[in-house]
Parts: structure tokens; C-alpha cells; sequence
């Protein structure tokens, strides 16, 4: 029996995925959860193993490809078996059906008239549907002042899921957007559009006055007349990472609050403690220590665990603390999340930390593992820098830059110098939730807490 292997769901609102690797060839014999492909979606590289066992008989899909949720990438025979797809089975099965009785022949002469009268209709339907377009199209010349009007309750708005979920990240009103594709279909465009206008407050253009967009290639001079060029694609990862930057930038006031937390004693002590422990996925790492203390501070300041709904003009302040954490790799920058932050110990911590790192660099986090997030950390300090200003990862409301920590003299009111180990720190909010006095305080906490780990215990 042959089976049709087809690309699952991967993620929620994930509708295609672009295949990096087929690990098989026509003829080999696979193993019921063997690894079949590799994808990259737009936001992780998936392994996608077999449902079954048996030989592949036939291969549909190339590497680079871009295929849709539920398309066909190969089809899997038994031993013995040609490769034959289900439909192929199903009418060999008809052909080989034994004869019927004379009550059974007039029993489906008489399925086949209901069938028959009911498809009548639809016919009618279809030809009812196909000239409504029409008729709308008169009426919005005539009236244009209906093209504005909101969807009626209940009324479906023209917008893919990806779409949706876009305009729910970012707090838009999907049905106060203004589609400017065919038949007021809803675009990503037109979400940011939108949103861009509610940040800034300008009014909203009418649909007609809506532009067609440009591309960006189109303003670009051609390089090749001063030397020799090369076009890299962009990955999905890199693609969606320059969509959601650029859309939060445009759309988030940022503003950044620098200061310096003295970690001397907090280095002295989680030196001692690793030179004792020999497994990697046990050391102690500054990261591990600030996640514990930013789950403390996030309960205490919850605006900074919070997502802005300005299509409601409300705050969604959550009762969760999920923190994600920068990571760098050959595909890009990932955000693993790790769970709740305030309720585990920091050895508990350190093993998720950990765990996530690897499966970032394996390309083996799931869409899952990057989802939740309420605040996000990013820790340069292993390759260097004195200090960075982050973007804010929608539709959280702040995020950590953390840099390279470096002994610096430090003098007291009293003009006495010592020498002690700093570690810049800077916090990107929106400006629209949070405020300048809330975030400095916010930071300023922070540091006391890395500054004293002995009181810092007592503390959390």
C-alpha cells in the first residue's frame, strides 16, 4: 500500500515552509519516524520524519522548494508495492468490484438523480456569485463613502491567517484595516500601514488613495558597473527578521537607558562555583543569574511584562514571566523563550539555558520554543563591545542589551578609587507604556540586586 507523505502542520498560522534538505532517495527503505526533509519556516529549521515504513517510491519536491501546508513531498510503498498513489488504489478497487444486484442498481440510478437535482442549484449559485462582484463594483463607484464602512458583524474580513496573526501581535484592529488588494483583501502592507497611522495619529487615506508599493531593488543603482557582485537570497529567518525589526522601529517610540552594574563579587562567585563542576550544562553563566533577577523584577514592575493593545487603548498585563534569549547562529538570530523565569532556581535556569543554546545552533527548536515571550534578553558580552541599543521584539514593550564587562576605577563621595568589574546594561522600552523615571528605576534595581549577591539571595 503506498502512502502519501505530506508536509504536517508545524506551527500555529504557518502556512507553507521551504525545504532545505530531502535525506532520501526514490528506491531507499525508511523507518516509521526516520527524518525525511528538513524545512526552514519563518521561524525555525524543522525535521520532518515519516509516518510510516516501506520504500520511497516517488520524490515530488527539490531542495529551495517552497511548498504549501498539506502538499504531497513523496509518496512511501510497502515492499512489493509500485508506488501507486490512494486514488490509484481506490479505482483499480472499482474496476475490480463484483457485480450488483438489480435493488442495489436502482438504488444508486436514485443517489445519482438527488445528486443530480442538487447540483442544480449551486450552478445557479455560482453564476449568482460570479456576477455579485459586478454588481458591487457599480456600487462602490457609485457610492465611495461605503468603501470605508466597517465589516458588518459576523461579516468575514479578507485576511489571511498570517495576516491576522500580525495585526494581533502588534495590537491592530484587523477589521479597522483598509485592504488595498483585490476585492479589499487585507495585506501585511497594509497592516503596518495602519498601525503606522495609529502610532503617529495621522488619518486614515481612503482604499482608493492607496499606492502601489515599490521595490526597494527598484531604487537600487546597479553595483555591477564599479565591480563584481554576487545576490545572496535572503533565508526565511533573515527575511522575517528585517520585517518585524523595520515594523518595530516604525511603529515603537523607543527610547534606551544606559547604566552599569558593578558584577565584582558576583564574577568572584560564580568562578568558584564552576571551578568545581566539571559538566558545561551545570556552569553558572551571568545570563542564568540576570534571568533569575529580571523574573523578580517583572512581577514587581508588570508593565515591563506587559503587550500595548492600541487598537483597544488597553494594556494586557500578563500573570506569566516567559523571557526569550538572543541567540546567534549560521541561520540567523533565534529567540529561544524560557518558561516561566520566576518560579524556577537558578540551576533550573542554567539547564534551560543551556538545552535551548544547543537546539538553536542544531536549527532543532520548534516554532513552539520561540513563541510567549514577554520580555527578551540579549547578551553580547561573549564576543564584545562596550554597549548596543536593542530593538524592541514585538509585541513586548522592553528588552535587555547586555555588553562585555570590564574592569574600570570606580570612586567613591570621598575621592577613594578602586578598581572593580562593570557590566553595561541597557534597556529599550516603548516610551507609549513605560516611562522614563519607571524605567530608571527598573534598571537601577537590577544593578543593586547583580551588585550584592549575598543580599541578592534574601531577596528572590
Amino acid at each position: 500500500m503506498a502512502t502519501e507523505f505530506k508536509l504536517p502542520e508545524v506551527g500555529e498560522n504557518i502556512e507553507k515552509a521551504t525545504v532545505i534538505r530531502v535525506l532520501v532517495n526514490e528506491g531507499d527503505t525508511v523507518k516509521k519516524e526516520q527524518t525525511l526533509v528538513e524545512i526552514e519556516t519563518d521561524k525555525a529549521t524543522i525535521e520532518v520524519p515519516s509516518t510510516v515504513t516501506g520504500k520511497v517510491a516517488k520524490i515530488k519536491v527539490k531542495e529551495g522548494e517552497s511548498v504549501p501546508v498539506g502538499a504531497t513531498l513523496m509518496t512511501i510503498a510497502e515492499e512489493g508495492e509500485a508506488g501507486e498513489s490512494r486514488p490509484a488504489r481506490a479505482e483499480k478497487a472499482t474496476k475490480e468490484e463484483p457485480p450488483v444486484s438489480r435493488k442495489q442498481e436502482a438504488r444508486r440510478a436514485e443517489e445519482q438523480r438527488d445528486t443530480a437535482a442538487a447540483e442544480e442549484a449551486p450552478e445557479e449559485d455560482s453564476r449568482e456569485r460570479k456576477a455579485a462582484p459586478r454588481r458591487e463594483a457599480r456600487v462602490e463607484q457609485l457610492t465611495p463613502a461605503a468603501r470605508k464602512a466597517p465589516p458588518a458583524p459576523g461579516q468575514t474580513v479578507p485576511a489571511s491567517p498570517s495576516v491576522r496573526r500580525l495585526a494581533r501581535e502588534i495590537g491592530v484592529d484587523i477589521s479597522e484595516v483598509e485592504g488595498t488588494g483585490p476585492g479589499g483583501r487585507i495585506s501585511e502592507d497594509d497592516v503596518k500601514a495602519h498601525a503606522r497611522r495609529q502610532a503617529g495619529g495621522a488619518p486614515r487615506p481612503a482604499r482608493a488613495a492607496a499606492r502601489p508599493a515599490v521595490s526597494l531593488s527598484a531604487d537600487l543603482p546597479d553595483f555591477s558597473r564599479w565591480g563584481e557582485i554576487e545576490a545572496e537570497p535572503l533565508n526565511n529567518i533573515r527575511r522575517v527578521i528585517s520585517e518585524r525589526l523595520s515594523l518595530s522601529w516604525q511603529t515603537i517610540p523607543h527610547v534606551h537607558h544606559h547604566d552599569k552594574a558593578d558584577i565584582t563579587e558576583l564574577e568572584e562567585l560564580r568562578r568558584r562555583r564552576n571551578a568545581a563542576i566539571d559538566d558545561p550544562a551545570r556552569k553558572l553563566t551571568v545570563t542564568a543569574v540576570l534571568l533569575k533577577v529580571l523574573g523578580k523584577l517583572l512581577r514587581r514592575h508588570p508593565k515591563f511584562n506587559a503587550s500595548l493593545d492600541a487598537a483597544n487603548n488597553q494594556l494586557i498585563l500578563k500573570h506569566y514571566c516567559h523571557i526569550g534569549v538572543a541567540a546567534d547562529t549560521e541561520r540567523g538570530l533565534l529567540v529561544p523563550v524560557v518558561r516561566d523565569v520566576d518560579r524556577k532556581s537558578i540551576s533550573e535556569l542554567v539547564a534551560d539555558l543551556h538545552a535551548l543554546a544547543g537546539r538553536a545552533r542544531e536549527g532543532k527548536l520548534s516554532p513552539e520554543e520561540m513563541s510567549g515571550g514577554t520580555f527578551t534578553v540579549s547578551n553580547l558580552g561573549g564576543i564584545g563591545g562596550v554597549g548596543f541599543t536593542p530593538i524592541i521584539n514585538l509585541p513586548e514593550v522592553a528588552i535587555l542589551g547586555v555588553s562585555r564587562a570590564a574592569y574600570e576605577q570606580v570612586f567613591d563621595r570621598e575621592g577613594n578609587g578602586r578598581v572593580r568589574l562593570l557590566l553595561p546594561v541597557c534597556l529599550g522600552y516603548d516610551h507609549r507604556v513605560i516611562d522614563g523615571a519607571e524605567a530608571a528605576r527598573f534598571v537601577r534595581e537590577m544593578c543593586e540586586l547583580l551588585t550584592s549577591p549575598f543580599d541578592m539571595l534574601f531577596e528572590i
